[in-house]
């Protein structure tokens, strides 16, 4: 791999010759770590996977000694961890110190999903999180993630920055991982050395620009936004963050951060608090991240809504879930009770994919059960849970038939090491694969 001449002129000139020589080395020389971060709410070690040393910004992540295969791990399809570039789990750092308590929050450029698993763990309990991605085949990959994740206050949406401004809606933070010239996925990536140019560093900061402007009426005045990039350079960071407090009214926010570990401030010229992970100096690809918060002056109101309860399938989750039931067209959908109501404005307001829980799939007389419903940890006694092998589970994750003897007919509930992974229908003679075929594993696992 060779690196643009440009852009090592570039690093010369915001970070010095000697720190652009090393980060040049580190690109060109090196490999990329791999890193997981557990799901909390699943599990609290993975012994099977090659655990090396922990992420030391974050308190969920896991350094790896080697890179597993991990399509063929029902434990990563269990939503039990994610596979997650270090240097981004800096957003769980920055939400720790500006979250007290419960919020509504928006991450707008969420797909294919890391920094939503990762918000949905970290936020207090009575929040709303809004995943929000603008292409529709990306919000499908970024719904797969979330709802193996598991988590019930959570929703799926797939809408323009601009539809976001104007929805009426606002939010107490927001995050923005906005699409940049990805410098900072050079070591990873040799598409993107090859479509870098000091051209393309302007036209993703204009994009940036306008991106923030669109959607920033939806983010409530005091409210927080998380700004961050893949990015090294100064146009789509720095000068940036300077332009968001200059032209739609903000302030920094200043933040503690682990000592020691590589992690560099705003570059000379730049008097803002930031934060800069340069491979070579940190552990991890490159990342960019400051906090603002907004200044007050602009108010929006959020309309009041009326939930409509149903009381189709309650026998299927769990009896110490309070929540209000949905139906929306054949799919009926669990929300905690108590954040309903806001979880529907939202979904009146934008384009949801997932919102709570998607319990059943109404066919004729009969309600087969979801495979988010599985995910969640809701479900309830009424099915016959399985514990499944190894080969069991790659069997179903590969969306073949299984076969269980003395079982009774019905749904039953599988799972792989205690991790639920979904259901089946036992028939009898067989039991039909709920695995949505989407989702399934394409490649031979024998």
């Amino acid at each position: 791999m060779e690196l643009s001449t440009d852009f090592i002129s570039q690093m010369d000139g915001l970070i010095g010759a000697d720190a652009a020589t090393r980060l040049s080395k580190a690109i060109t020389d090196t490999e990329p770590v791999t890193s997981i971060r557990l799901n909390p709410a699943k599990t609290d070690s993975l012994p099977h996977l090659p655990l090396e040393s922990r992420v030391p910004w974050s308190d969920y992540g896991w350094y790896l000694s080697e890179r597993p295969q991990f399509t063929m791990d029902p434990l990563l399809h269990a939503g039990c961890y994610y596979v997650q570039e270090a240097s981004s789990m800096f957003v769980g750092h920055a939400l720790k110190q500006i979250v007290h308590g419960p919020v509504s929050m928006l991450d707008l450029c969420a797909a294919p999903g890391g920094k939503s698993t990762l918000a949905a763990s970290a936020l207090p309990q009575g929040s709303i999180l809004v995943a929000n991605e603008i292409q529709r085949s990306r919000a499908q990959i970024l719904a797969e993630n979330l709802v193996k994740w598991g988590n019930d206050n959570v929703i799926v949406s797939c809408n323009t920055p601009a539809q976001v401004g104007a929805s009426g809606l606002q939010f107490d933070i927001m995050l923005t991982d906005v699409p940049c010239s990805g410098e900072g996925m050079f070591r990873k990536d040799d598409e993107a050395v090859r479509d870098w140019s000091p051209e393309a560093v302007k036209i993703c900061a204009a994009r940036q620009r306008e991106i923030l402007r669109d959607a920033w009426p939806a983010l409530k005045p005091g409210g927080y936004l998380i700004y961050s990039t893949c990015t090294f350079n100064s146009s789509e960071d720095e000068e940036n963050v300077e332009w968001i407090c200059r032209e739609l009214g903000a302030s920094c926010v200043d933040i503690s951060y682990p000592e020691g570990q590589g992690i560099i401030g705003a570059y000379a010229g730049f008097d803002i608090p930031c934060f800069h992970f340069l491979p070579g100096n940190t552990r991890g690809e490159g990342f960019f991240l400051s906090v603002l918060r907004k200044n007050d002056g602009f108010c929006g109101q959020e309309k009041s809504a009326v939930i409509k309860e149903e009381k189709l399938c309650r026998e299927m989750l769990a009896d110490s879930y309070d929540c209000i039931l949905e139906r929306t067209g054949d799919r009926i959908i669990a929300m905690p009770r108590a954040l309903a109501p806001r979880m529907k404005a939202v979904s009146e307001r934008l384009y949801c994919l997932v919102r709570g829980i998607e319990v059943a799939n109404v066919k004729g007389k009969d309600s087969v059960p979801s495979q988010a419903l599985a995910f969640s940890g809701k479900a309830g006694s009424a099915f016959t849970a399985v514990g499944l092998t190894l080969s069991q589970a790659l069997d179903y994750l590969h969306g073949d038939v299984l076969r269980f003897e003395d079982m009774p007919k019905g749904y039953l509930a599988v799972s792989y090491m205690n991790a639920p992974i979904g259901f089946v229908k036992n028939i009898g003679s067989r039991a039909n694969n709920l695995y949505p075929a989407q989702w399934r594993i394409r490649k031979s696992i024998r």
